[in-house]
This record gives C-alpha cells, sequence and structure tokens, in this order.
C-alpha cells in the first residue's frame, strides 16, 4: 500500500472517499451519511500516512490496529479498506445488500482489514484497551488505535475503559473522538451533555489534544505527538462537521443515520436529486473547481 506524504493527495483521497460513501449509500437505500462523510479525513490521515499496516499482511503480529466502536459509520471504513487494496472497491457498491460481506456493521470474520465486529456502541475502546495492554505486557511498540463518536460517551461502558486505560497508564493507546456534536436524537449536548471532556479525560489520567478532524496535516501531527507520549494513553478531540461536503447535510443531525433521498430538508435539493448533487458537490468541491477529475 502507497504512503501519501503530499497533502494534495490526502485531501484528493479524503474527497475520493467521501464520494464512495455516497454513491454507496445511494445504491442500498439505507445507512448513515453523516458520520460517514465527517471521518474522511480522519480515515485518510490513520491509513495512507498514520499507520503501519500493510493489506497483503494482514496478520503481522507488530502492525498497529485499528478499533471502530461507533460501528453506524462502517461505510467509509469499508471504502477506506477497499481504497487501501483489503478488497476490491467494486465490492462497494454491495453495501448492505443481500449475502454482502459488508454489512451496515462491520464484521471482522468476513472483512478483510476489520480488526473487531461493531454492533452495540461504547464496546470498542474497552477492545481497545484489551489490545493496547497485551502489547504492554508483551513489550511490543505497536500502536491501538480507537474511533469514538461523542455520542456514545453516554455510554457507562466507555468510562469504564477510559478508567481501566489511566490505570494502567497504557501508552501506546490513542482514541480519536468524533466530535460532530450530533446523535440520532439531536445535538449531543442536548440529549446528554458531555463537557467539560477534556476535564473528565484528564481526571482519569489521559493527555487530550483538541484538533481540527478536517485538517490533514493536524490529524497526523496529533497522531505523531501521541506516539511521543508514553507516560499514559491519549485522546485527540477531532471537531469535526457532521456530514461534511455537502451542504445541505452539514451540521443537520436527521442526516446521522439516512442515505441521500431520505430526508426532507429546506435548503437541498428534492429528494431524487440529493444523490446528484451530494456528487456533484464533491466533484468540484463546492463549485470551487470545474473539473470533476479529482
Amino acid at each position: 500500500m502507497k504512503r501519501l506524504t503530499k497533502l494534495a493527495d490526502l485531501n484528493r483521497m479524503a474527497n475520493t472517499l467521501r464520494k464512495d460513501v455516497i454513491e454507496m449509500l445511494t445504491e442500498a437505500g439505507s445507512g448513515h451519511s453523516a458520520g460517514p462523510l465527517d471521518l474522511a479525513d480522519i480515515a485518510t490521515a490513520l491509513y495512507f500516512n498514520v499507520m503501519k499496516i500493510d493489506p497483503k499482511q494482514r496478520d503481522d503480529p507488530d502492525r498497529d490496529r485499528l478499533y471502530v466502536s461507533c460501528g453506524h459509520t462502517a461505510p467509509i471504513w469499508y471504502a477506506t479498506l477497499a481504497r487501501a487494496g483489503f478488497f476490491p472497491v467494486e465490492e462497494l457498491k454491495t453495501l448492505r445488500k443481500l449475502g454482502t460481506r459488508l454489512q451496515g456493521h462491520m464484521d471482522r470474520l468476513t472483512v478483510p482489514g476489520v480488526e473487531s465486529s461493531s454492533a452495540s456502541l461504547g464496546q470498542g475502546l474497552s477492545i481497545s484497551c484489551g489490545s493496547a495492554y497485551a502489547g504492554q505486557m508483551d513489550k511490543k511498540n505497536y500502536q491501538t488505535y480507537c474511533i469514538l463518536s461523542d455520542g456514545e460517551h453516554d455510554e457507562g461502558s466507555v468510562w469504564e475503559a477510559i478508567q481501566f486505560a489511566g490505570h494502567y497508564h497504557l501508552q501506546h493507546l490513542t482514541a480519536i473522538i468524533d466530535r460532530n456534536n450530533i446523535q440520532i436524537d439531536g445535538p449531543t449536548e442536548e440529549v446528554m451533555t458531555k463537557e467539560p471532556l477534556r476535564d473528565k479525560y484528564e481526571a482519569f489520567g489521559w493527555h487530550m489534544i483538541d484538533v481540527d478532524g478536517h485538517n490533514i496535516e493536524a490529524v497526523i501531527d496529533a497522531c505523531n505527538e501521541a506516539k511521543a507520549i508514553v507516560e499514559k494513553p491519549v485522546v485527540i478531540n477531532a471537531h469535526t462537521i457532521p456530514g461534511k461536503g455537502v451542504d445541505f447535510m452539514e451540521y443537520d443531525f436527521r442526516w446521522h443515520g439516512a442515505p441521500p433521498g431520505k430526508v426532507d430538508t429546506e435548503r437541498g435539493p428534492a429528494k431524487s436529486k440529493q444523490s446528484a448533487e451530494a456528487l456533484k458537490q464533491l466533484r468540484t468541491l463546492g463549485g470551487k473547481i470545474d473539473n470533476g477529475d479529482l
């Protein structure tokens, strides 16, 4: 797998992943839009620059591990794995189809590159703690990453895992929060107050880094900073825009669990035109360029 070092190439890959997500969801007629779109930059940074992984050596005991706790964001991770060479890109169109490997939530037994199956929220950080603790016991230097939604911080199991990681000083554990401020029932702070996240994590012995989750260079820098912190686990609080890249989806919690064509929106096209409009915006970066071949 080719590591991308130029910012232009990384941004181009993130945009490609967003287009993949829209095409997959449109074909499936179901699935989540907001989270997968806003995680594209983070996914690009991890798989195409930061992580030590190789699709030809998926079981390398020294590989870095990524555990996705918010399993409903599966489309962006399928797109990323396919573009990274873990399975054919053409298979993306089978999302949520009968008999597919690409289910609504990821299955580690069937999808190459998936480290853990996902369904109920709040479990991924506990699994990640087990991975990091095992590496610490075996004196391994692989890095364990965990993608968390902000909404799943409503779950008590998340806080038990946070406490565990701080207590055992899991130095090779980096959690990344998709801080997009929405969940399926509305804005996160209205559903269940999350803040002050920094104070809470630091009280449990973590180091927190705040970052713009759409600045790929900043995400890479934060991940590299996390590797240099050896006395405690690190959490990257990545501030993101739900539905990033599609203007009529951005900031709107109704797109949390809906694909194009399923939401009546006051600031977007009719349902029948939503997919085409979303792809047009992504091809032209919101009208900033005329050439659709990014």
